[in-house]
Formats: structure tokens, sequence, C-alpha cells
């Protein structure tokens, strides 16, 4: 007897192009591996990264197999569990990240190994905890495994207002580094209060004309090379970007031979990682930072706001 496959909501598209691709569908509900575990989602996340999937700009990663569902980011409750799958239970309110190129979270269900996801922050909710994992966890592993960022280090944070930016400022001032960040006006006071040491408004002049030396220079925008923004290091000094192009991964190469390091963070979900944030979040040093939230009809409208790059924090789809 064959069974009938539960059935779930879910965003989907079936062509790349521009938001009106996305659609609200009913489609199969996904089966886990035993090293999976199924979560029931409530709130999914959205980040750049999405919208670049969609509109086609990874398609010789991602191929021509439809229909995709977008999504990296999402908290939710555990409701089955492989049975490799160990450290974790049914019931557990979780958070986490697929692998962007995989997608997946704008969905009422998602198959996730365990190896990536963490238990949710206590006290926090699932909206709040959905807009941690992505942004965070890209702050934390440029700041603290690519750059070595320590107490006494001087940090240069460029693009420091967007869903990155605002966890890179607090996980910099947990490490103990002195904060440099730049904004547009509408965003100084706002990042001052995050803890930002200096904030420089972008819009009043030319960025890399700073008389400052730092340890980083974290290119969170992606419009700052590290041709253009090395002088502004120290010798030993590193150059962080997030932008995965063929330029940036050229220039860390090359830059193996100097002093003066570049590197491109590729962000990796990893519950030792989920876990730290979480006990950043529980002792007050971690903090989220929404700007909107969409109900999950409404995915077509959230990514158009997120392709302005205008928002003040995280943009969020409520998916229950």
């Amino acid at each position: 007897m064959l069974l009938t496959k539960s059935i779930m909501k879910a965003v989907v598209y079936r062509k790349y192009g521009k938001p009106e691709v996305l659609e609200l569908a009913d489609i199969p509900q996904p089966n886990i591996k035993a090293h999976e575990v199924l979560v029931e989602v409530h709130t999914a996340a959205l980040n750049p990264i999405d919208c670049e999937i969609r509109k086609g700009r990874a398609r010789i990663a991602t191929g021509n197999k439809f229909p995709r569902i977008p999504g990296s980011d999402f908290s939710g409750k555990i409701v089955e569990k492989g049975a490799a799958v160990e450290g974790f239970e049914i019931g557990d309110e979780v958070y986490g990240m697929s692998k962007t190129l995989k997608g997946g979270s704008y969905a009422e269900y998602i198959a996730i190994p365990a190896a990536e996801i963490g238990l949710k922050p206590k006290g926090l909710a699932f909206k709040e905890a959905a807009s941690i994992p992505l942004a965070a966890l890209t702050a934390l592993q440029g700041l603290r495994d690519l750059a070595e960022v320590e107490a006494g280090h001087k940090v240069f944070l460029h693009g420091a207002s967007g869903g990155v930016g605002v966890y890179a400022i607090q996980i910099a001032k947990a490490l103990g580094a002195h904060v440099s960040a730049t904004c547009s006006y509408r965003n100084v006071d706002r990042l001052k209060a995050l803890g930002a040491d200096e904030v420089i408004d972008y819009t009043k002049g030319n960025i890399l004309q700073n008389e400052n030396r730092f340890h980083l220079f974290y290119d969170i925008y992606g419009n700052q090379s590290f041709g253009k923004a090395k002088h502004l290091l120290v010798p030993s000094g590193t150059y962080v970007s997030t932008i995965p192009s063929p330029q940036n991964f050229l220039q860390e190469f090359f830059s193996f031979f100097s002093r003066k390091k570049a590197k491109v963070v590729v962000v990796k979900s990893l519950t030792k990682d989920l876990d730290v944030l979480r006990e950043m979040v529980n002792s007050g040093q971690l903090k989220s930072i929404i700007d909107k939230i969409y109900p999950m009809e409404e995915a077509r409208e959230a990514q158009e706001y997120q392709e302005g790059r205008r928002a003040k924090g995280k943009i969020l789809l409520e998916i229950r």
C-alpha cells in the first residue's frame, strides 16, 4: 500500500527571476535521514543571499531543479529525529541555518542535520532567535576565526548597520576590541547604542581616508577591495570580506605570501558556534535587532524590501 506523504505550505519558486516568481504552495513535507531532525519552523529570517540565489546568480551551483524553497535561517521545534541523532530530543526548541545554496527555511518544516542546529537561547522568542544564525555566525567566524580578534585590537567594520554588522559590533566588543563602524547618518546613534566606539558617516567623505590603523578591516557591505583598504591595516592586519567572489578568493590566495592577509568568510552553521552565541545572548552580550516581520504570504514583499538594502536589522517571515 502506498503511503500518502504529509503536505506542508512553503514559499517556492519554479524559475529564477524577480520577487514575482515567489509563490505560496502546498508541497510534500521533507523526509529525514539518520543524522537529521525535522523542525517545525516558527520563524524564518531573510538574508541578501536569498535574493541573489533567486535571481539565478548561483545557478552554476544550484542548477535548474525546481521548485526551490528559499531561506537559510530558522527557529522552531524538533518534531522528529533520526536514529543517529544525539544531543537533541523531540520537543527541543532550536535555531540554526541550512546551507545557503540548499535553502529550505521559508517552509512549515525543514529537514536539517543535527550538527547544524543549536538549542534556542533561554527566554528568547522564536522570532528573535531566527534572526541570529547566518548573520551572527558570519560576524563571529570572521572576527574570531579569520582575523583572530582579541582584547585591545582595533577593528573597522564597513557597512555595520545591516544584519551582519549589528552582530559584529556586539561580538567585537565582547572580544574586547575597539570598534570603528561605518553607516549612513540615519544609523549613527543606533550603532553607538550597540557599543561602537567610533561611528563614521560614509555619506560625509571617503571612509578610506582614516589616520588610524586597524588589526581588522571587515568589509561587510562588500564594496571595498583588499587593494583599496590594506593601507588601513597594521603590518600584520587582516582584511575580511563577506563576498565570495573570484576576485576576493584570488586576493586571499596571493596574500598568503604577505604579512597583511585577505580572507573571505564562508559561514558554517555549527552546533558549537551556535552554543557560543546562545551563551552570549543569555549573558546579555548579544541581542537581536529586528526591522520588519512579514507573514509567510508576503514573501515577495519581504524580499523586495531586503533588496533595497535599507533594513535596520533583520527581516523575518512568520511561518506559524
